[in-house]
């Protein structure tokens, strides 16, 4: 199995900005596809964006398309998810997961929260 873990989530005012970063270790991590997800409190998990080993293929939720960027390297066994314009509707828990080859596992998540 391939263990993840989240960090550089907190609190920020809306405008700012913060960077997650989801870092593999076990597996290969250059096979597989990276996607974050969040969670807000009483809502299903949804998606928020995707690479994969192509890096150019990168995908998002319409509600981050403009203000998320993510990205992977692979020397580092570390994928990250840059968020700027941070809107309240943005405080959620946010999970990244690795699939491919077999593996589909999750981050234990992190927590953003945005409030002035």
């Amino acid at each position: 199995q391939v263990q993840l873990v989240e960090s550089g989530g907190g609190r920020v005012q809306p405008g700012g900005s913060l960077r997650l970063s989801c870092v593999a270790s076990g597996g290969t991590f250059s096979r597989y596809t990276m996607k974050w997800f969040r969670q807000a409190p009483g809502k299903e998990r949804e998606f928020v964006a995707a690479i994969p080993w192509i890096e150019s293929n990168t995908r998002y939720a319409d509600s981050v398309k403009g203000r998320f960027t993510i990205s992977r390297d692979n020397a580092k066994n570390t994928a990250y998810l840059q968020m700027n314009s941070l809107k309240p509707e943005d405080t959620a828990a946010y999970y990244c997961n690795a699939i491919g080859g077999g593996i589909d596992s999750w981050g234990q998540g992190t927590q953003v929260t945005v409030s002035s």
